[in-house]
């Protein structure tokens, strides 16, 4: 996966955010990392756009938010909310926990963050088609015809496929 250009001050708060993580935090990455959740590769106080997710899986596009008393605010839970909708625009599901729900049931948790990003994992990737008439020019075409039901060929008929 490419990485997008984060800045150094950007880059600078994610390294600041690790260093200086929650004691639910540091028990849930103890228990995500080093693919332990189906070989899944998860990272954590990753910058995606103007945000730093809490942990992100890039393959199967999950982000795990972890909120403390903060969260309990009406103006930061807008915040939360627009920050959810642009992850979700960029492809990623949002779970959300609370520190409390770490630090007492981390099973529960752990199990939802599995069955989310297996389900997502399972999920062929959506492909954007070309638009009619367009596509790759390099690409060759190739004749194939076709016979019509006396064994014959079957006139000006052709099916044209991409190679």
């Amino acid at each position: 996966m490419p990485h997008a250009a984060v800045s150094k001050q950007h880059r600078g708060r994610a390294k600041a955010l690790r260093q200086g993580m929650t004691r639910a935090k540091t028990l849930l990455w103890r228990y995500i990392k080093a693919h332990r959740i189906e070989r899944l590769s998860f990272r954590r106080q990753v910058p995606i756009g103007n945000y730093v997710a809490d942990f992100v899986c890039h393959s199967a596009r999950p982000v795990v938010e972890l909120d403390g008393e903060s969260h309990d605010f009406e103006s930061r839970r807008q915040m939360d909310q627009r920050r959810d909708a642009w992850f979700q625009s960029q492809g990623y599901a949002v779970l959300r926990f609370t520190n409390d729900q770490v630090l007492r049931e981390l099973e529960g948790v752990v199990h939802v963050i599995r069955e989310t990003a297996c389900a997502r994992r399972a999920q062929p990737p959506s492909l954007s088609l070309p638009h009619k008439g367009g596509g790759n020019s390099s690409k060759r075409r190739v004749r194939r015809r076709t016979v019509g039901a006396t064994g014959s060929p079957a006139g000006s008929r052709y099916k044209h496929h991409h190679a």
